[in-house]
């Protein structure tokens, strides 16, 4: 695999890429707060981007954030998602580059090329499944040759729902045949919001949905082996008896997610694939409404492209002030949390899952802070150290990999854990 290890050609551990963006700023804060978690208690590492200055000033404010002043000598490195060179010059100095720029759709896969030419490993935080899967069909083969792990997905899109899977799987004792996971979040006096970088790569994802199917076409895979009680899909709005609320079929990228986990599980370690599905919760009738009518006039106009164009310039309107160009405010983060439950079924030990129906029932929690500015980079930053620290629990080569596949055997949930990400059996 290429080296974990920091060289003189290679100086840095970590390369923030787009430290200056929303999400970007708030990955610099858990990097600098992280530092001692690094390979022999020590991590070297920079920040990227195009603009100096927003950089120079992303390390003011997180120097006094942290009240580490030290912050303010991190060294920067500019480069340019639209410059190829720029972009090589910054993968060579880096062990992983940490990418925060979105949408990924447009500018994600510039990085990805850079990083497998350069022998850089990458993570990113796309919650946006055609560039996910777009990066597998189109690196893998040559990661892979590189020993490059490229890992999409790292953030609240989709390490809760997909280690959660595998956290139930590993708590069950037998053979767990099927996980149906319910999100909910609470919020403080202030509500929440989220950054309308998110509100843009929803939009964009559910434009391109002829396209992903197209693509998954394209990897000509055999429907994954039914182990027991083949899983009842809910209907498109219900009321969840497990969260104690009306809820809808999860929309994000978790689903796609897990099921690319368990397929990796299935065919490269014959495992008995767990069949998945996730919803949300929405809460009472005045939620609702909402988001019928949010939802109505979303997928109208998602249709044509001065209706796309009014979603991306809008979304504080179209979504009912949900979505904003401002994102959240820190104390909107500090009074919001998630939580995913995890209800799952399967064989108990001695019992022949080809026999009969599933004997054997679990439930299993992750909670945690904020899942958008708090939780995602808590993730992404564990995500990056599991690489530097643990790389023999890695996958035997490079490739392009979802969370659960590249992360199945390490300390992952342990450090997140730690970090606030909380998992447990009920």
């Amino acid at each position: 695999m290429a080296s974990v290890e920091t060289s003189s050609s290679r100086p840095y551990h970590i390369i923030i890429y787009g430290a200056s963006g929303f999400t970007g700023q708030y990955v610099v804060e858990e990097v600098a707060r992280t530092v001692s978690e690094g390979p022999s208690g020590t991590l070297r590492w920079a920040v990227a981007g195009r603009s100096k200055a927003k950089l120079e000033k992303v390390l003011e404010q997180a120097a006094g954030a942290l009240s580490k002043p030290e912050l303010r000598t991190v060294d920067i490195i500019v480069s340019d998602v639209k410059e190829p060179d720029s972009l090589a010059a910054m993968c060579k100095q880096a062990v992983i580059v940490l990418n925060c720029v979105g949408p990924y759709r447009f500018y994600g896969e510039p990085v990805v090329k850079a990083c497998v030419e350069n022998g850089a490993h990458c993570l990113d935080i796309s919650g946006e499944p055609q560039f996910l899967e777009g990066m597998q069909l189109n690196y893998h083969s040559e990661a892979a040759k590189k020993g490059v792990y490229i890992v999409g997905s790292c953030g609240f899109d989709s390490i809760p729902a997909d280690m959660g899977v595998l956290y139930t799987r590993d708590q069950f004792r037998g053979t767990l045949t099927a996980v149906e996971s319910f999100l909910t979040a609470s919020a403080g006096p202030e509500g929440a919001s989220i950054h309308d970088g998110t509100w843009q790569s929803a939009v964009y994802g559910v434009a391109d949905g002829a396209s992903l199917r197209s693509l998954r076409r394209k990897f000509k895979y055999q429907p994954l082996p039914v182990v027991g009680a083949k899983i009842k899909r809910r209907s498109a709005l219900f009321y969840s008896n497990e969260v104690q609320q009306y809820a809808v079929p999860f929309m994000g990228t978790d689903p796609s997610v897990v099921k690319r986990t368990q397929r990796f599980l299935a065919e490269e370690q014959q495992e008995s694939p767990v069949q998945y599905g996730a919803y949300a919760g929405v809460g009472g009738v005045g939620n609702i409404i909402k988001m019928l009518v949010a939802g109505m006039m979303f997928m109208l106009l998602i249709k044509f492209n001065f209706g796309r164009n009014l979603l991306i310039k809008y979304p504080e309107f179209f979504s009912f002030g949900f979505f904003t160009k401002a994102g959240p405010t820190k104390s909107q983060m500090k009074d919001s949390s998630f939580q995913f439950a995890f209800y799952g079924e399967g064989y108990t030990e001695g019992k022949d899952p080809s026999q009969g129906k599933p004997d054997g029932k679990i439930r299993t929690l992750v909670q945690g802070p904020e899942a958008g500015y708090v939780a995602t980079p808590i993730a992404m930053v564990q995500a990056a150290l599991t690489i530097l620290n643990e790389p023999n629990a890695l996958p035997r080569t490079g490739g392009v990999y979802t969370p659960g596949a590249a992360f199945g055997k390490t300390t992952l949930i342990d450090r997140l854990h730690k970090h606030g990400i909380q998992f447990s059996v009920k």
